[in-house]
């Protein structure tokens, strides 16, 4: 009894010691955000101000749109995580109800478009929104979640899907569900994990964003809030209290999305 809670507790206090290494940037960047503002980064790790105060964060609102920008990343990231879990899951869906040597071709092609690098379509995409007069609008941000924003994602719903008996699809096609209702009734609720995943990572693309509203947006009322960032270390550099607080602010979300859904895969990796 005794040998086997020995290993059970080292693995535990790994585990932790792991987590508190990541951890430590994030709590070193809140501590960051609680001093005076002006002053001079401490020549060692602070981790906690002598007077710590939340002057910065109500400081950001006040020298930038902060909360326009925080609208603008909520609206984007909701509307692109949403249209990529259908487009994703369409193609996925799909791609696993076609022969093999069809599957093959595509496979293939999505290892290929993997490969490639982004910024190999900077300048054709931009050419391209450009003639559809979608630049400086958020539909320029989201107009990547139409093709499923990544191969990568269409990927993850195919091997779901693979992995699903195809007797499951084909007595829903008997009982005469089309090809829809099948996807919407059957294929979706069996891949919840991927689901999951998928949200969490388009979460992440979208929410992160700074390449594309860098390129696309002209309108500071349209920015999101990576581009706020940057906008608010080019107004002053030195000033680290404010750029820790602001910091603060980006990474909250995608920490608390990711935690969240983190518990649920591995309660449903455990049914």
């Amino acid at each position: 009894m005794k040998s086997s809670t020995l290993p059970r507790l080292l693995r535990h206090l790994l585990s932790l010691a792991l987590s508190g290494l990541f951890l430590l940037p994030l709590l070193w960047m809140f501590s960051a955000s609680l001093r005076a503002p002006g002053l001079l980064p401490p020549r060692g790790i602070e981790w906690l101000p002598a007077a710590p105060t939340f002057v910065n964060y109500t400081r950001i609102f006040e020298i930038l749109p902060f909360g326009r920008y925080i609208l603008n990343s909520v609206a984007v990231t909701f509307s692109g995580v949403l249209i990529t879990l259908i487009t994703a899951s369409w193609a996925g869906f799909g791609m696993s109800l076609l022969g093999k040597r069809a599957r093959l071709r595509l496979l293939v092609l999505s290892a290929i478009l993997q490969m490639i690098p982004v910024t190999s379509f900077w300048l054709t995409r931009f050419l391209f929104f450009s003639q559809i007069h979608i630049t400086n609008s958020h539909l320029a941000l989201i107009a990547p979640a139409l093709m499923g924003t990544s191969s990568l994602f269409v990927l993850l719903f195919y091997w779901t899907f693979r992995r699903t008996d195809r007797a499951v699809f084909e007595s829903a096609e008997l009982d005469g569900a089309s090809l829809l209702q099948t996807w919407w009734y059957v294929a979706l609720p069996l891949s919840r994990p991927a689901l999951m995943a998928v949200g969490m990572l388009s979460f992440l693309f979208y929410w992160n964003d700074f390449i594309n509203p860098l390129l696309y947006l002209r309108s500071q009322m349209l920015y999101t809030l990576p581009v706020g960032l940057l906008q608010l270390q080019a107004m002053d550099k030195t000033n680290w209290s404010l750029l820790m607080a602001a910091s603060v602010l980006v990474t909250l979300p995608a920490l608390i999305v990711f935690s969240v859904l983190q518990r649920s895969l591995l309660w449903w990796d455990s049914e």
